[in-house]
């Protein structure tokens, strides 16, 4: 039930003009447009961007950027600062081994067991601020992948960044996990918005502000650890967040699944069966309020997922397998089906609509060869944690 409409305002006298970046042909589904029309009426809404990965979310449309007079959390959700960041590695391609990285990936399950609080604290961060979880990918669309890039356009790569085809790549998407949640629980019901400059409203930006830092330290910490078990060393390439608020032009900037555009590259991430790109925003467009699509965004929401993919033992088995020869750990067969590359949209139709609209340049391509979602399988999972808990309780009673 795909719908799509050229650039314009909204139809509606009384809304914010809404424009949108993608063609006739773009799979847009309609919930999502009638969610770009709700937004564009809501209460000091100004302007709003929809890119070619728009989809329906739970408060609003992923996808798209608002820029409004007040603070909307719920336009932001709980994953306060989710982002995707693409580090370079060391490690040549001819030395990998895929089987193997596969074996030592798995170690991503689980916590980390570095000093939290002193990496926290050398962000700026409060050493306590949620270190449990610090370095853990999460679920849903979150993932860290092993990449190789492809074909690759030297005029649009700074040179300093001695990215060439044949490199490895890690591409990481996660966001503040348990951190963004706290913070998102205290203003939940805060649906007519917050006043910037009431007691409310800075101390939502002052947390705000705290979950996106850390959120990006989470990638950070995410990419050592998968390169320290590849036994590399890495270097970031560039690090796009797309949930969260910015000051722009006086007014609060409202990302929800649409990338910061300005930076020298942003990652357009794909399927897991599908290629990635890396991406050169052009700074002709302000319609686009200084943002980019995200990734190829969903064409089917995961409930319906159950029906479309992994009906059968041998599909399951193929959904572990790409058609780049790559491999998928995602030992949750839930998560499995709903996250199957048949759940979301062509990236390069993404790609198309960005150059159409004069908003990006691709400077490479990059193939996924290992995508690490969930080691553990939910089951082993609560009986390892009830296990545990067994232990700490026979413990005490000593």
């Amino acid at each position: 039930m795909g719908t799509s409409q050229k650039e314009g305002p909204a139809a509606s006298a009384d809304a914010a003009p809404v424009h949108r970046f993608f063609s006739r042909t773009t799979w847009i589904e309609g919930a999502a447009e009638e969610q770009l029309e709700l937004v564009s009426k809501m209460a000091g809404v100004t302007r709003v961007a929809a890119f070619p990965d728009l989809h329906p979310g739970k408060y609003g449309p992923v996808g798209s950027a608002i820029l409004a007079d007040r603070i909307y959390p719920q336009l932001i959700g709980n994953d306060i600062g989710c982002g995707m960041s693409l580090f370079a590695l060391d490690l040549p391609a001819r030395k990998l081994r895929l089987d193997k990285a596969a074996q030592k990936f798995r170690m991503l399950e689980g916590r980390w067991d570095g000093d939290a609080g002193a990496r926290l604290a050398a962000s700026g961060l409060s050493r306590d601020l949620h270190p449990q979880a610090l370095a853990t990918i999460g679920g849903g669309n979150h993932f860290c992948e092993l990449q190789v890039v492809g074909e690759t356009e030297s005029s649009c790569l700074p040179e300093a960044l001695d990215l060439k085809k044949g490199d490895l790549v890690l591409l990481v998407h996660s966001g503040s996990r348990s951190l963004g949640m706290s913070v998102f629980s205290s203003v939940l019901h805060s649906f007519s918005g917050l006043d910037p400059e009431s007691s409310g409203g800075k101390a939502y930006l002052a947390a705000h502000g705290d979950a996106v830092r850390w959120a990006s330290l989470n990638r950070q910490l995410i990419a050592e650890r998968a390169a320290d078990a590849l036994r590399t060393g890495l270097r970031l390439v560039c690090d796009a967040p797309h949930n969260l608020i910015e000051a722009h032009k006086d007014l609060l900037l409202h990302r929800k699944g649409a990338a910061k555009a300005d930076a020298p590259l942003v990652p357009l991430a794909g399927s897991r069966d599908a290629l990635s790109y890396l991406l050169v925003p052009r700074e002709n467009r302000p319609d686009a309020l200084a943002s980019l699509a995200h990734g190829s965004g969903r064409k089917y929401d995961r409930r319906s997922m159950a029906g479309r993919a992994g009906k059968t033992r041998s599909d399951r088995d193929n959904l572990v397998r790409t058609s780049f020869g790559g491999q998928v750990i995602c030992e949750d067969r839930q998560l499995l089906i709903e996250e199957a590359p048949g759940a979301y949209k062509d990236p390069g139709q993404v790609l198309d609509d960005l150059r159409s609209s004069a908003l990006a340049e691709c400077a490479a391509t990059l193939k996924p060869l290992l995508t690490f979602k969930k080691a553990i399988s939910e089951d082993l999972l609560s009986a390892r944690l009830d296990k545990r808990d067994r232990l700490k309780q026979r413990r005490a009673e000593r």
